[in-house]
Formats: structure tokens, sequence, C-alpha cells
């Protein structure tokens, strides 16, 4: 196709394509462990789905629970909490800092609705593990499908 693209746009396509790839490469290097906007930062989560529970994991090394809040509203699970910087120590110099401190809030909207009187948090290991029990009505279950 750029064999058909005279000369001076093939420029323009150029300098377009490589924007378009810089764009996405600033956008997938952004990964949760990084700074937030405001200087805090953002934890990793995972979410999955079994036929009757949702179960969400959250790494917060480092955090004590009760620092951590969770929360249930429909189908949006919210997790917030601070985690502190410990005293830094006289006569210590530091030649890189990649741990991130301050307060984060992370908010997931879940694949289905779930009760929120029925939902189970554990932490263990810096993982913060919530299990979720889908209504009544959202529980999934298998169609059989027919052949004839």
């Amino acid at each position: 196709m750029f064999n058909l693209v005279p000369w001076r746009e093939r420029k323009d396509l150029d300098r377009f394509k490589d924007e378009l790839n810089n764009m996405f490469d600033r956008f997938f290097s952004l990964t949760p462990s990084l700074k937030g906007k405001e200087g805090g930062w953002v934890p990793s989560v995972d979410v999955s789905e079994t036929g009757k529970d949702m179960v969400v994991k959250v790494e917060l090394p480092g955090m004590e629970a009760k620092d951590i809040d969770v929360s249930v509203a429909g189908d949006v699970l919210t997790i917030k909490g601070e985690r502190k910087q410990e005293t830094e120590e006289q006569g210590e110099d530091f030649h890189r800092v990649e741990c991130s401190y301050g307060a984060f809030s992370r908010s997931v909207r879940l694949p289905a609705e779930g009760d929120p009187d029925k939902v189970d948090a554990s932490y263990k290991k810096g993982v913060l593990k919530i299990k979720i029990p889908k209504t009544k009505e959202q529980a999934s279950r298998k169609i059989e499908i027919k052949t004839s």
C-alpha cells in the first residue's frame, strides 16, 4: 500500500504512525504499582469469577489489615487505604527509591452484582482476597446445547 502513496504524504503517515506507537507505549507502560497522579500509588487487582462467586485479589504489601477499607455497592467494589512510610534512619543515603507510599482508592466494576451482606475478606502475606457471592438472580448456570 505504501508504494501507492506519494513520498511527501508518506512522511506524514510515518510521523502519524510514530505518534500512535508512542501513545500506546506510554499507555501500556503505566503499571498499577507506579505512583498515581496525586503522588499516591495504585495496587494491582485481579478479578475472577466462578459459578457462584466473584473473587478479587489485591496486592497490598507492607500494609496492615486495619489500614484497609473495603466496600461493595451494587456491582462496584471499592478498596481504600494508606501505606505509611517507615521512618528513615539518620545517615541513610538512598540511591534509588521505587517503593511507593501514600493513600490509594481503587474501584472495580464487578462482572455481576454481588451480595454485600455476605462478602468475605481475608488478608495474608500482603494479598487481600475478597470473595463476593453473586445474587441468586445473577448466579450463572451452564446451558446445554441441543443438537438435532
